[in-house]
């Protein structure tokens, strides 16, 4: 994976548990490799982007959205390494526009290793929202990493299901 510029692991990040899984594995991978992470999290401004449209977003708005963008990306990392880091030289990058498309501009050389979280789905779901992970296998020059749910998350959504019907919490699988 040595390039030019050194090996990269790029990794896109949302904040979301998947995502927050798959930035671990990518530093995991980062250092396997000697590699720098580069963490990578796309952003658009409310409502879509106005001048592919025709009109245009004030800059003091602009600037807004950019620095919630960055404290997201700062706080999804904090999150996911603490004060430690990852381990490895990190890079954390802005993009604007639709995650897959700034994850690809990101990792836009052969030898990058994209890591991405490829979340369970169901049909009403892909249906709304198309997936990121299908978009940059199916696009990618480099090579793609799609990473599954941790067992926790699974856990974690049925808890939060059973919260928002307001019906008990049971707490027998926690203690195996």
């Amino acid at each position: 994976m040595a390039g030019p510029l050194g090996p990269r692991v790029v990794a896109g990040v949302s904040g979301s548990l998947g995502s927050l899984t798959a930035l671990h594995r990518a530093a995991a991978e980062a250092r396997l490799r000697g590699a720098e992470l580069w963490a990578v999290l796309a952003w658009e401004p409310p409502g879509g982007d106005l001048p592919t449209r025709g009109g245009s977003h004030p800059p003091s708005l602009v600037a807004k959205w950019h620095r919630m963008a960055n404290e997201q990306l700062m706080e999804a990392l904090g999150t996911a390494f603490g004060s430690e880091g990852p381990g490895v030289p990190l890079q954390p990058m802005i993009g604007r526009g639709k995650p897959g498309t700034v994850l690809l501009t990101a990792a836009d050389r052969n030898d990058d290793l994209l890591v991405i979280g490829a979340g369970a789905r169901g049909r009403l779901r892909r249906a709304v929202r198309p997936s990121v992970a299908r978009y940059c296998v199916a696009r990618a020059r480099c090579t793609v990493l799609a990473v599954p749910p941790s067992p926790l998350h699974h856990a974690l959504t049925a808890a939060h299901r059973r919260n928002v019907w307001k019906l008990p919490l049971t707490t027998r699988g926690l203690t195996d």
